[in-house]
């Protein structure tokens, strides 16, 4: 553990330690706040494997098929490498030793339904022959066309020589950041096509109906959100944001 004390406080040099051994663990999670672009989250076709070329060996992306149980559906050749063949369409799981498959069958609920990201300090212990791995893994949700968190971008590093594999992990720590999304940046709603109104006393067979007090009310709501989101979009016009997108 290092430490070093200001203010009278005791401060952890860990996780700084950590990102710095791990980078690219922090280009994924860029990546995706850019992508994210003041949303609670991107979508899964906002990802462009091009966005993260540097890192792309580390990365991968699952899919869920049951609470707290995801599939990998594309992973980089460091995972590979780590589990000795391909992973592909493998539960995520299978990267860990039996004791801590609940732990992460915990984490992945908390990624997709709460939702968050997740960042883990993983350990590999070593053999006769090989020494053991340092990781981190970090797991960033992605929504689907109906907004529903459903898959999950992340990234594996790990340091030392993996050998032939298969090496698998346990977890010695676990950093939880719940997300909000932004008000300042959240992006507006489109408005939809205009829709054409009938005058009032048009003729029979026109949609010359009256409006009921629940539809002016709406109008009202609906009114009062926009004038409050073009306030927001002046007060966040200085701000300059970066976003990413590309076809699934």
């Amino acid at each position: 553990m290092i430490d070093y004390v200001k203010d009278d406080k005791v401060i952890s040099l860990t996780p700084m330690r950590r990102r710095a051994l791990f980078p690219a663990i922090g280009v994924v999670d860029a990546y995706w706040e850019g992508l994210r672009d003041g949303r609670l989250m991107p979508t899964r076709s906002d990802v462009d494997p091009r966005g993260i070329a540097e890192v792309l060996e580390f990365a991968f992306i699952l899919e869920k098929i049951a609470p707290g149980v995801a599939r990998i559906r594309l992973a980089g050749l460091h995972l590979n490498e780590i589990m000795g063949m391909e992973v592909r369409g493998m539960p995520v799981t299978a990267l860990f030793l039996p004791e801590a498959r609940r732990e992460i069958a915990r984490v992945l609920e908390t990624v997709l339904d709460e939702p968050a990201v997740v960042r883990l300090a993983l350990n590999s212990q070593g053999s006769f022959s090989l020494a053991g791995l340092e990781a981190q893994m970090i797991f960033l949700p992605l929504r689907d066309e109906s907004g529903r968190p459903m898959r999950i971008l992340g990234a594996l590093q790990a340091r030392g020589e993996i050998g032939r594999g298969p090496r698998r992990f346990t977890i010695a720590d676990i950093e939880t950041k719940p997300l909000m999304a932004d008000p300042l940046t959240a992006r507006a709603p489109r408005p939809g096509p205009p829709v054409d109104r009938a005058p009032q006393g048009a003729g029979i067979g026109d949609d010359a109906r009256p409006s009921s007090p629940h539809t002016e009310a709406l109008r009202r709501q609906i009114a009062e959100i926009r004038r409050a989101s073009e306030d927001g979009d002046r007060r966040a016009s200085h701000l300059r944001l970066v976003h990413n997108t590309a076809e699934d």
